[in-house]
């Protein structure tokens, strides 16, 4: 019975953040005609209002997200074209992030230094883990199992370092910048304020969700580590 209710409750950590998130995104993704337009166009106004110069939006058949590199707020259909609390509330979002590179705020600065080593070094574990079987078949070194188990704690670290450096741009994005422009700029109305934070809550602990993921692997590589070690 024990053993039931872990398992559950690892499923839980696993998928019910992922799951909470959709439905939270769904609830409000109904068309409301009193909204001013869709998730494209409020980000293309809010572009022009805040002059963010040549920063562009265009669709795209992956996440939402902004591209600091190429200074674009790439938007999926829904989000788009949608006229909805959530597309309109996730446009604002993406276009905060546009924000913050733009105003050069130190919250991207940490990324900027941070995520391309975590990066680098994901790549690296992730490299080992995958020569490693290659590597015992060849060589018959027996400590090769100790290695990719090590280098698969190292993955996890690195994504997880990499989640806990993009959480606080994300909740800037959704708190600092999407709600206040929504509620000052009088796009949504005082009666779609609450729809309008769980949506923006909802885009910002996407990343917790993800590094709740990668905990939770992590902790499955230590205890293959324990084993290892034996």
């Amino acid at each position: 019975m024990l053993f039931v209710l872990v398992i559950v409750l690892v499923l839980l950590l696993i998928y019910g953040p992922h799951l909470w998130i959709r439905h939270v995104m769904a609830r409000h993704g109904g068309t409301l005609d009193e909204l001013p337009g869709t998730g494209g166009e409020l980000a293309r106004h809010l572009i022009e209002r805040f002059d963010l110069g040549d920063v562009e939006v265009e669709p795209t058949s992956g996440g939402d997200h902004y591209d600091s590199a190429a200074r674009k707020v790439r938007l999926s259909p829904d989000i788009m074209n949608g006229r909805s609390l959530t597309a309109v509330a996730v446009a604002a979002h993406e276009v905060g992030h546009a924000i913050q590179y733009h105003r050069q705020e130190r919250i991207t600065h940490l990324r900027q230094r941070y995520s391309p080593l975590a990066m680098t070094i994901q790549k690296i574990a992730i490299g080992i883990l995958l020569a490693a079987p290659l590597l015992a078949a060849v060589f018959h070194v027996p400590q090769i199992a100790l290695v990719t188990v090590l280098a698969g704690i190292l993955a996890m670290l690195a994504s997880a370092l990499i989640q806990m450096i993009i959480l606080p741009m994300e909740w800037d994005a959704s708190f600092n910048k999407a709600l206040p422009i929504l509620i000052e700029g009088e796009y949504i109305s005082q009666s779609q304020y609450a729809a309008a934070r769980s949506v923006l809550r909802a885009a910002a602990l996407t990343y917790v969700a993800a590094a709740l993921v990668d905990m939770l692997r992590l902790g499955r590589w230590l205890a293959i580590l324990r084993v290892a070690i034996r």
